[in-house]
This record gives C-alpha cells, sequence and structure tokens, in this order.
C-alpha cells in the first residue's frame, strides 16, 4: 500500500494499464478483464486487477497532467513490483495530415514541463519510451494488422492558452500531437530503470478545431485499449 494507491503489493500486476480517466479505467476492466477486482479506489482514482487471455494485468488511472501521473507511476514502480506501463490516452494533432482515429506509439515526448529536471535532474526537453515495450507494441500491431504511427508528441502543462499559435517547442522537435503526461512517466522510468510506453488516439484536430463527439470516442479507443492488452501479454 501507498500513500495513494491502497491497494497490497499482491493486487498489483507487473504490468499497468494506464488511462488518464478512472471511469475508462473501470470501462476497460469490465469489457476485457476476466474476474477483475476494484483493488484500489483511493480520492476515487480506480485501479482493477483481472486477467487477459490468462495473464495478470492491472488497469489504473493516472488523472491529468505530468504531477499526477509522475506521483502514480512512482509509487507503482517503487512500491509494487511494476516493470511496465503503458499510457493509453487521447491526442490533440498538429497537424491535418492526421486523422481521426490514428494511433501513435510515441517515441518522444517534448515538454515546457520541469518535472523532470525537478525530480531527476533530467535537463532534457526531450524524454524518451523506455525499455522494450515500445518496439513489442510495434511487433504486436504488425502481427494483428493495426496501422500504427510513431513520432515524436508534446506533453504540454497547459490545456487552455491566451495564445493562439502553437508553441515554439512543437515546431522545434516536429510533434505531431498534444497530451499531457507520457513526459513525466518516461522521466520516471528513466531514472528508475523502468518499461515505459505511451499510445496515444487523435481524437482532436487543432488546427480545425475538430473533435470526436462524446459517442464517438467511445468507440474511437477500442482498437488503442485492444493493441495494449495484447502488448501487455507478449514478453518483453
Amino acid at each position: 500500500m501507498s500513500v495513494h494507491i491502497n491497494a497490497s503489493t499482491e493486487q498489483i500486476a507487473s504490468t499497468v494499464l494506464m488511462p488518464g480517466d478512472p471511469l475508462r479505467a473501470k470501462f476497460m476492466a469490465e469489457k476485457y478483464l476476466e474476474n477483475s477486482i476494484l483493488v484500489s479506489e483511493t480520492r476515487n482514482v480506480f485501479f482493477y486487477t483481472g486477467y487477459y487471455q490468462d495473464v495478470k494485468i492491472t488497469i489504473g488511472a493516472s488523472g491529468m497532467g505530468c504531477p499526477s501521473i509522475g506521483i502514480y507511476s512512482y509509487e507503482l514502480y517503487t512500491q509494487y513490483k511494476v516493470d511496465t506501463i503503458i499510457r493509453i490516452g487521447t491526442c490533440g494533432a498538429y497537424t491535418t495530415d492526421l486523422k481521426f482515429y490514428d494511433i501513435i506509439n510515441v517515441e518522444k515526448a517534448a515538454s515546457e514541463s520541469t518535472y523532470a529536471k525537478v525530480a531527476w535532474g533530467f535537463d532534457e526537453e526531450i524524454q524518451e519510451n523506455q525499455g522494450g515495450i515500445y518496439q513489442t507494441i510495434n511487433q504486436v500491431a504488425l502481427q494483428i494488422n493495426q496501422p500504427l504511427l510513431s513520432g515524436t508528441i508534446h506533453s504540454t502543462d497547459v490545456f487552455y492558452s491566451a495564445s493562439t499559435s502553437s508553441p515554439v517547442i512543437v515546431s522545434t522537435h516536429g510533434c505531431l500531437a498534444a497530451e499531457m503526461e507520457s513526459f513525466a512517466l518516461f522521466a520516471n522510468a528513466r531514472y528508475l530503470n523502468k518499461n515505459a510506453a505511451c499510445l496515444l488516439t487523435v481524437t482532436d484536430i487543432i488546427p480545425t478545431n475538430e473533435r470526436l463527439s462524446s459517442k464517438e470516442r467511445e468507440t474511437a479507443l477500442l482498437p488503442m485499449m485492444q493493441l495494449a492488452l495484447k502488448t501487455s501479454i507478449q514478453s518483453i
């Protein structure tokens, strides 16, 4: 049991899938896991553990932003026997070359966030996926014929802004899309020598202000969820 996760050590699997939304974690567990049990609900952040094709898997929410996923991923890596975390989230595309429902396997996350520097002394504004899980995702996607993109994304600390133009960091690093968590996850995994990956589904097109409806999002994320689950049962 940690400060923010009230599960016992044996109730958390070695691989954790992390959507941002607690209700999305609940949805995934109920839809895909067998014999799933709610093992933690501190602050209404739900963690479920069950079995996918006879492999023990935990699905738990990260909350929004680098500070939140920074807390949960650190506690999972250090106070439970977690080796691998796959973030599964949504993103807003910076380019119309991306389309709704595209899935991105994040290679690198660029951010203005001070999280990595303050926490671990990492000065770079780029953090990379960690361990072998990124490549495992690519291999599984090929096996199941799931189209998959890869590249650098922007982990922003700002959801609303007075500026109408993209941040400089986006053009500097050729960021495909924006989200808010993977930079901190990658930094924690780098410091702790763990596996970390991030899968994102495009649900917003920023240049045109288009976004999927709530109903459309219900089905939009299913292929990404299935890819993450199939990856989680592979050896790294």
